[in-house]
């Protein structure tokens, strides 16, 4: 089988062999998606034998710290070293933390194993997102993005399915041996047909850097998973948390100015595109995660939907986000233009967002899916669009910190999500229930105001009903508060250049090809490092 060389390289051997090499990096893409919802659907599984049940939060939030944190690094790392040998290092420490796992006897055990797992999740979506753009011309990436959407729509999907069958049947422990297999077929696929060019830096790693970054991104999840629920958003540990991340973030920015070799260097924050698409991809990602939570909780509650099959509940949204995602591939492919998506996408999601935060407990099960397909719609234009500029406006040899830097701006906003349209939800709820049902409705949310089906269905009649009412105001101010902050992407998009993409061909005097090379240009002189942009691929 013919070796995948760099696009730039050896451009007549992609369209045979590359597809290998997109079949091991889809199969390592869907372990880094499908990990939390699989081993979310085993977790009261593993609360009844290992017990542990107040450490039930940190089995996940162990996994998230250690994915965010290693993110950037595993991306610097790849450019400084090579891209297929740090990837390759990030799967071979993924499968050791899920083997280890699955092993585990005690909660204890579980959740350090789940920090060695998050260390190698770290680097295996940029490790994917980062290859491809070695690989393949920007011009050529979009045919690729449908697969990505199918992907990241079958993991979300099929994610609960998967687990709870596994766990039914073959036990929880399972819900992490299961990454073994599809981890090694994609191991010994990339390790027969990849080959990139080696490198070997002579700089060091920016340790220092690496410690700021880890403390301040570290801070700023435990804030947003702690706050409104271990702590009160006003309590002196989340006020100290916050405190710890401001510093070391300030801290590291001042410190990349001066290290000889950052882990994420400044200058990639020169490019207007760059910088607008990190910004659309954090809210991207505040608006996705927090969709994906309250969705379900909306129709599980208030429309009586059966929690079992919870995936195919997003499946208007879902599926909608493919079908777009593959369009809008295939348009940049054989045009070269993409500023109308993130323009599209940004509108539709403001207006698919309003449109779910008018839900109701009189809200047909078909009118929310079409307010959640108009959001899948708007989401398809955004997910890999971002990545493909991002990466379109920076050299090949930042490519690993462009991913990387794009991946955490994402993760980071999800948390935000998460957190902020959680507290929102919380309060209204807590609200509503005081309103409807007095001292009874606060006895019942003053733990949590997300009930589970066994609990709803023991409550009387009217505090059933108050409940869903309050679940539809909790959901109303949570997407409209969505609907605001996607504004500032439909914002942003207005400020996007149309520079011409990587592999698009010769472009006539006086267009903004023109511009990007002055942009390039400029960079160099103001003291970027940079040496030449990637060459152009036919």
């Amino acid at each position: 089988m013919a070796d995948v060389q760099p696009a730039e390289t050896e451009p007549e051997k992609q369209p045979r062999s590359v597809r290998v090499v997109l079949l091991a990096l889809m199969i390592t893409m869907m372990l880094a998606m499908l990990d939390n919802m699989i081993v979310g659907t085993a977790m009261p599984t593993i609360v009844g034998e290992l017990g542990g049940l107040e450490h039930l939060s940190w089995v996940v939030t162990a996994y998230t710290l250690a994915t965010a944190a290693s993110t950037p690094i595993w991306g610097k790392i790849g450019d400084m070293y090579g891209r297929k040998g740090a990837f390759m290092s990030s799967i071979v420490i993924f499968l050791i933390g899920s083997m280890l796992s699955g092993m585990a006897q005690n909660m204890g055990e579980l959740i350090g194993f789940r920090a060695v797992q998050g260390l190698g999740a770290g680097g295996l979506m940029v490790g994917v997102m980062a290859i491809i753009g070695d690989l393949i011309p920007p011009r050529e990436r979009g045919k690729y993005q449908g697969m990505m959407a199918g992907v990241m729509a079958l993991a979300m999907i099929g994610g609960p399915l998967v687990g709870g069958t596994i766990t039914d049947n073959w036990g929880w422990r399972w819900s992490f041996y299961i990454n073994l297999p599809l981890g090694i077929v994609s191991l010994a696929l990339i390790s027969a047909v990849l080959h990139l060019p080696r490198k070997r830096s002579q700089a060091r790693i920016d340790y220092l850097g690496a410690v700021l970054l880890t403390v301040g991104i570290t801070s700023v999840v435990l804030v947003t998973t702690w706050g409104g629920t271990e702590y009160a958003w006003t309590s002196a540990r989340i006020m100290e948390l916050i405190g710890i991340g401001v510093a070391a973030l300030i801290g590291f920015v001042f410190w990349q100015t001066r290290a000889a070799e950052p882990i994420v260097p400044l200058h990639i924050f020169r490019s207007r595109n760059f910088t607008l698409m990190s910004l659309i991809g954090f809210i991207a990602g505040f608006v996705m995660f927090g969709a994906t939570l309250f969705l379900p909780l909306y129709q599980q509650s208030v429309q009586g939907a059966s929690a079992t099959n919870s995936g195919l509940l997003l499946l208007p949204m879902l599926g909608a986000m493919l079908v777009t995602s593959m369009v809008a591939g295939r348009v940049t492919t054989n045009t070269g233009k993409y500023k109308v998506f993130p323009l599209v996408g940004s509108a539709l999601m403001v207006v698919g967002l309003y449109l779910l935060s008018t839900m109701d407990t009189g809200t047909s099960r078909f009118t929310s899916g079409v307010f959640m397909a108009v959001v899948g719609l708007g989401m398809g234009c955004l997910m890999q669009i971002t990545m493909l500029v991002a990466q379109n406006s920076v050299e090949m040899k930042d490519m690993g910190v462009a991913s990387s830097s794009t991946t955490l701006f994402r993760t980071l906003g999800s948390s935000f999500g998460v957190a902020i349209m959680g507290a929102l939800f919380n309060h209204r709820v807590q609200d509503v229930m005081a309103e409807r049902a007095g001292a009874l409705g606060s006895k019942l949310t003053e733990q949590s105001a997300q009930l589970d089906a066994a609990s709803l269905a023991k409550l009387p009649e009217a505090a059933r009903e108050a409940y869903q009412h309050a679940v539809s105001a909790g959901t109303h101010s949570a997407f409209l508060l969505g609907a605001v902050v996607a504004v500032g992407a439909l914002v942003a998009s207005v400020f996007v250049k149309e520079v011409p993409l990587k592999g698009a061909g010769p472009q006539k005097p006086g267009d903004d090809a023109n511009e990007a090379d002055a942009e390039t240009a400029a960079e160099a002189e103001a003291g970027a490092g940079a040496k030449a942009a990637a060459a152009p691929v036919a």
